[in-house]
Formats: structure tokens, C-alpha cells, sequence
């Protein structure tokens, strides 16, 4: 069984646009290889399309922390909130029905309220001097672990519900 077996691709797309325009994290579904379903995609920063556009800061970065907190989701069966190695917010949600994992509903790229972006690291991988990196993450939006924490069980709320209506249907 796959995602677009208990909701199409357009509705996927759909639930993303919807996430990120509520909340702005960019939001991704990903299957079971970390490997995102959709085409869509809305940066919440100017940071993140610079790191996402460089294979090496990509696979270094973003794909590490999609695999490590999809793992963790999958064992857990439970959300999980944390940061990438930039410092930006990763929150993942599994989606299974029954006891088979499908893939993941992610939110990412904002600040966590007491985090700050990892310039030095990021420079690392990219290459791009620190005070352009500052310079793009500059105005990226913050939230406090209590707001992230209900995105988390909306996000969940969501997914259960996507699961609950395949199963009925």
C-alpha cells in the first residue's frame, strides 16, 4: 500500500498548501524512502532554497534529518519534533494504517523560539560566506515549542483522520 492508495496526489498537495499557508512551515509528504510524493513546494525562508538547491548541503542537511526523524516517527509511531543541522524546525508525522507505515507528513524551515540558524555549518556544506547566510535567515519566522507541539497534533489529527476515512471508505 502506498499514500496515493488512501489519498491522491492532488489531495496531498492540497493538505501541503494548506499547511504551509496556515502555519508556514513547508510542508511534505514523503513514502517510505523519504522520497517526497508531491510537487509542491513553498519556502517559509530564503535560507532553505539555497541549502535545498546545493547536493551536498541538501544531503548533509535536510536528507539526514528526513531519514533520522522518519525513523524515529516510524519506531515511535508518534510525531517528533527537533532541528535539522541548520537549526531549522523538522516535525514529522507518520502516517500508517494499521501497523504498515505509508511515509510521513512533515513540516519544516521555520525557528523554534529559543533556536538560532547554524551559520557556521551551513557555510560548511555551501560554501556561501556566514554573513550572507545571517543575512538570508535574518527574517525567519519563530515559534514557541507550545505552538509547534499543537501543529504537531494537528498535523496528526489530520492524518488519522486521512486514514480513518480510507479505512471506512
Amino acid at each position: 500500500m502506498k499514500l496515493d492508495d488512501i489519498l491522491s496526489i492532488e489531495k496531498w498537495t492540497e493538505l501541503e498548501k494548506e499547511i504551509n499557508n496556515t502555519f508556514g512551515v513547508c510542508a511534505s509528504v514523503f513514502d517510505t524512502d523519504s522520497k517526497k510524493i508531491t510537487k509542491f513546494t513553498k519556502w517559509p525562508n530564503r535560507l532553505c532554497p539555497i541549502i535545498q538547491a546545493d547536493g551536498k548541503s541538501q544531503s548533509f542537511i535536510c536528507a539526514v534529518a528526513n531519514l533520522n526523524l522518519g525513523m524515529q516517527a516510524r519506531q515511535t509511531k508518534k510525531p517528533v519534533i527537533a532541528e535539522c543541522d541548520a537549526g531549522l524546525l523538522k516535525l514529522v508525522v507518520p502516517v500508517f494504517v494499521d501497523d504498515e507505515f505509508l511515509g510521513m507528513l512533515s513540516g519544516c524551515g521555520i525557528l523554534l523560539d529559543d533556536s538560532s540558524v547554524e551559520t557556521y555549518l551551513i557555510t560548511k556544506f555551501t560554501g556561501i560566506d556566514e554573513e550572507e547566510i545571517a543575512s538570508l535567515s535574518n527574517d525567519i519566522n519563530k515559534m514557541e515549542r507550545v505552538e509547534v507541539e499543537l501543529l504537531a497534533k494537528y498535523l496528526e489529527t489530520r492524518v488519522e483522520g486521512i486514514v480513518e476515512d480510507f479505512i471506512n471508505n
